[in-house]
């Protein structure tokens, strides 16, 4: 399986609405993936195999971020049709490695055996071919979002089975002292060294944007997985700038006639 096989970036949204019509939405307006999120907002797996239908329906990559490292939960993602999980709060590389281990069939990893789920078609799909595949056909992504695991990059990297490193600006800023200043010397400077060292091992990295700029920056300097922004914000923007404009309008217009 490849994310990144025929293209040189990705680029999607989180989701934290619950309706999975905005998956569909953002399929038809050209995004790659969706980071399906239960780590923050009222999402649950009950609500989630919806947005990964619409997802598979309109052939945009479902991926499931979940709220920690849980065996149980990474195992449930993947059972109901996550084509990558994506797992925060990574520290060093035994982190790392029990996410592999969580997310892989044997021999790769020791994931709860069961083909009576969605992933191998409700057990229609013969158990041959599921258990044969399904390592092929799923990915992990770890999050990098703190001092430890900045200290930890080295050995992080040299852990087999992690598709993507993802930085989380955020969490790091807060891990820097600055809490929410994603653009603050510090914060960049740690994010520039580990997309650095990726590069040199070969492994993608990911991080959260919220701007075409900021996208294009990062992208320049190596960065392929580009999560942009969330659902809420990208409705909340949108709104606020037609609000803004209209009013601003009114606002002129009218005192221009009076």
């Amino acid at each position: 399986m490849g994310l990144l096989d025929s293209k040189n970036h990705v680029l999607g949204p989180f989701m934290k609405i619950s309706d999975p019509a905005l998956v569909e939405i953002s399929a038809f307006a050209g995004f790659d993936f969706v980071i399906i999120d239960l780590e923050h907002g009222p999402n649950n797996f009950q609500t989630i195999q919806g947005h990964i239908r619409a997802a598979q329906a309109k052939n945009i990559v479902p991926v499931v971020r979940v709220p920690e490292i849980n065996e149980n939960m990474i195992s449930k993602a993947l059972d109901i049709g996550a084509a990558y999980v994506q797992v925060p709060q990574i520290e060093n590389a035994e982190d790392a490695k029990r996410v592999v281990k969580a997310a892989k069939f044997y021999p790769e990893g020791a994931r709860g055996v069961c083909r009576y789920v969605r992933a191998a078609d409700y057990a229609a799909m013969p158990k041959e071919d599921y258990f044969s595949s399904a390592n092929k056909n799923t990915g992990v992504i770890i999050h990098i979002e703190g001092n430890t695991a900045f200290n930890n990059i080295d050995e992080i990297l040299k852990v087999d089975g992690v598709d993507v490193i993802f930085i989380g600006p955020y969490d790091m800023s807060q891990s820097c002292g600055v809490p929410g200043q994603v653009n603050h010397p510090s914060v960049i400077s740690k994010m520039k060294e580990i997309v650095e060292k990726a590069n040199a091992q070969g492994v993608v990295v990911g991080t959260f944007v919220e701007s075409a700029s900021s996208a294009k920056q990062w992208m320049d300097l190596g960065v392929q997985y580009i999560s942009y922004a969330v659902d809420v914000g990208i409705y909340y923007d949108a709104c606020k700038s037609i609000v803004d404009e209209v009013n601003t309008y009114a606002e002129n217009t009218f005192l221009k006639s009076s």
